[in-house]
């Protein structure tokens, strides 16, 4: 079947390609100057993985300082850092406030909104944006330059301007799956690999009760990061909390080490096991001197057999061997992406003067705790900022 070749006759002050937090955000900064917007989204209907996210309860921000928060972030650019003191913890709580939805902090500074929902926040988000004029066109895909794929065939859109919030390469089910690259031949884009996500484990039968089990009060040691966390074995391998915040250097090759009784240094652990009677077996020993959860034993089992006379050392660093992370496709989110050399200081393409990109497609990082949403909110609020500056410059003069 030909498809049709629609045109729009009148011009579009900004057209916004992606409807994640990013896309949305600039959408709104370019809409309250009184532009008009088009905010264009491949799937049925919008902001669907900022909806995931916000399943178990959404983690908007972090309350930290600036500098910070900052720091969370590895290697980031200057113009990365600058947009994110532009639009950092305290105005992403503020924002959240203004669209209705009350903030509170939880015990470890995470930034939640009092709903513990996604829904409301995206409602009343939506709301605004309508109320200022913006369209959305659902089940549009991009198919390069001003060309999208629509339920009623091929559609040119004709722009001042593009912002670009087409995502990442992970949950492709919600409409990030790195397609976009393809579309821009003329920039350089760092691969992607998966962020805050599991790794594999090729487990022994015995582990197979402990399958869904939490291990709790825990050190984990991966490279020059240690975190006290807990995560969650599984029938794949290791995941949750803890291995997300060090999954980056596991990605990168560490080797991942776990201390089981942080609370605890080497020689108290062997006193307690010394003072522990001698014709028990070593697994109530474990369990009952030093207070070993049964998965924690079945990890020592796994790992570090055969178990040596001296236990207290391989309790304070048990090697954890981990076959690779899983799929892209798995993780919470991706590094890789548009290179920030590839980009004006207000996240314009240098290869394509009037396009902005922002969010996920750029290359950085973020761990899990509020960061990952922060800057794809600051981003997407510095392209858009970006995008009515250039009109403004391309506007005649008077």
């Amino acid at each position: 079947m030909v498809q049709s070749q629609l045109e729009y006759s009148a011009m579009i002050d900004a057209v916004v390609i992606g409807a994640g937090p990013s896309g949305l955000m600039a959408a709104y900064e370019i809409a309250r100057a009184g532009l008009s917007v088009v905010v264009i989204e491949a799937m049925p209907t919008v902001g669907r993985k900022f909806l995931m996210a916000g399943k178990s309860g959404l983690n908007l921000t972090k309350d930290q300082s600036s500098d910070d928060f900052l720091s969370a972030f590895p290697e980031i650019s200057d113009d990365f850092g600058k947009a994110i003191t532009a639009f950092g913890p305290k105005e992403v709580a503020a924002w959240a406030e203004s669209l209705g939805q009350s903030t509170f902090v939880g015990t470890s500074g995470r930034v939640f909104p009092t709903a513990m929902k996604a829904s409301p926040l995206l409602r009343a988000w939506i709301g605004q944006l309508r109320d200022l004029g913006v369209e959305f066109r659902t089940r549009w895909k991009w198919l390069g330059e001003d060309l999208f794929s629509t339920p009623n065939g091929e559609t040119r859109l004709k722009s001042k301007t593009t912002i670009l919030a087409l995502g990442g390469a992970s949950w492709s089910r919600l409409g990030s799956n790195g397609e976009w690259i393809e579309h821009l031949p003329n920039v350089d884009i760092a691969e992607f690999q998966p962020a805050n996500m599991g790794f594999n484990v090729d487990w022994s039968p015995h582990m197979a009760k402990h399958f869904g089990a939490p291990v709790k009060s825990t050190t984990l040691i991966a490279g020059e990061n240690t975190v006290r966390a807990e995560f969650v074995v599984s029938s794949r391998g290791v995941e949750g909390g803890g291995i997300y915040t060090v999954s980056r250097q596991l990605r990168d090759g560490a080797q991942l080490y776990l201390d089981l009784l942080p609370h605890l240094d080497e020689a108290e652990i062997r006193n307690k096991l010394a003072k522990a009677p001698s014709k028990q077996s070593l697994s109530n020993r474990l369990r009952k001197a030093l207070k070993l959860d049964p998965v924690k034993i079945a990890l020592l089992n796994e790992f570090a057999r055969p178990l040596p006379d001296d236990l207290a050392s391989v309790i304070k660093r048990l090697p954890i061997n981990l076959s690779g992370p899983r799929p892209i496709d798995e993780a919470i989110s991706t590094a890789g992406g548009i290179e920030f050399d590839q980009l004006t200081s207000d996240f314009m393409l240098k290869a394509n003067p009037g396009w902005f990109a922002a969010g996920e497609m750029l290359n950085w990082e973020a761990p899990t705790g509020g960061y990952l949403l922060t800057g794809c909110l600051a981003t997407g609020k510095a392209a858009g900022q970006g995008a009515i500056n250039w009109i403004k410059s391309q506007s005649p003069k008077a």
